[in-house]
């Protein structure tokens, strides 16, 4: 049971290097691009400011993650300074999709309390440090493999408490989650659903509720919408999209799609500037 491969084939990632070298003073980050910030810490100390306060000093080599637009500093002394490996990054359908609002705001890691991301970290450090020709477009790979890799960490070590990715960390949860990922064309019944996790009904859905934070409808309702969504803006007329995310017809999705974005697809379309 592959627990993210469907989840980054609808909804990838895509990083873009933007700093490679020392920091010395104020690197300020607006939080007005539509986008998210990985930074690495690699040597020397420094400090991360939010705009909600609680400074935090970081002396160690450290992950900054921050996978949706938010406003922050980084601050670093004037006279040593720090280096920082910083990219970048978005998933595909923005800061809205299922995979980047399951993650909280910020997460700040220890590199060495990650071992699995240790090997691309080496390489990534000692292709920032060298220069090869093609240097931005592997370290924009890289930051992307990093990504993945993080996510594989949270999933791994159950480090989320609420959730899709914290659904998908949860034993007796994940194999439903998958089955509606894998196929939200299929009609599942909640019975369907209680049934791949081996539980009762009633079990299901109280633990669903409690874990994921909807019930499996909603859950199921808002992944096809966010399917949905995907495939409209690339192009894909809405009678072909109302099928492959469970709809006998396109009205029958454009009321699912309103009763969740509260517009229909068409106006929804337009407020992206597409038609």
């Amino acid at each position: 049971m592959d627990r993210l491969s469907t989840l980054l084939s609808q909804f990838g990632v895509r990083a873009r290097l933007f700093h490679n070298g020392r920091l010395c003073g104020v690197a300020t980050y607006d939080g007005i691009e539509p986008h998210g910030h990985f930074h690495l810490l690699q040597a020397g100390s420094v400090t991360l400011k939010r705009p909600d306060g609680g400074d935090l000093l970081l002396s160690r080599p450290s992950l900054i993650f921050l996978p949706r637009p938010s406003r922050h500093k980084l601050i670093a002394d004037e006279p040593t300074g720090a280096q920082l490996v910083c990219a970048s990054m978005e998933f595909d359908g923005g800061a809205s999709n299922p995979l980047s609002a399951s993650l909280p705001d910020l997460l700040v890691l220890p590199l060495d309390e990650l071992p699995l991301l240790a090997d691309t970290l080496r390489w990534l450090f000692a292709e920032a440090a060298a220069g090869h020709c093609g240097r931005e477009a592997v370290l924009d790979r890289l930051f992307e493999l990093l990504i993945i890799l993080l996510l594989r960490h949270l999933l791994d070590q159950r480090a989320l408490n609420s959730g899709m990715m914290a659904g998908l960390s949860d034993s007796r949860l994940a194999r439903s989650l998958v089955q509606m990922h894998n196929a939200p064309q299929r009609s599942w019944s909640v019975a369907e659903l209680a049934s791949e996790s081996n539980m009762s009904r009633a079990a299901y859905a109280a633990h669903f509720h409690s874990v994921v934070g909807q019930t499996p409808g909603d859950y199921l309702l808002s992944w096809r919408i966010s399917v949905a969504q995907k495939h409209l803006r690339e192009g894909r007329p809405i009678s072909i999209v109302a099928d492959e995310v469970g709809y006998e017809s396109p009205s029958a999705l454009a009321r699912a799609f309103r009763r969740k974005t509260g517009q229909s697809p068409r106006d929804w379309m337009k407020s992206l500037g597409r038609t």
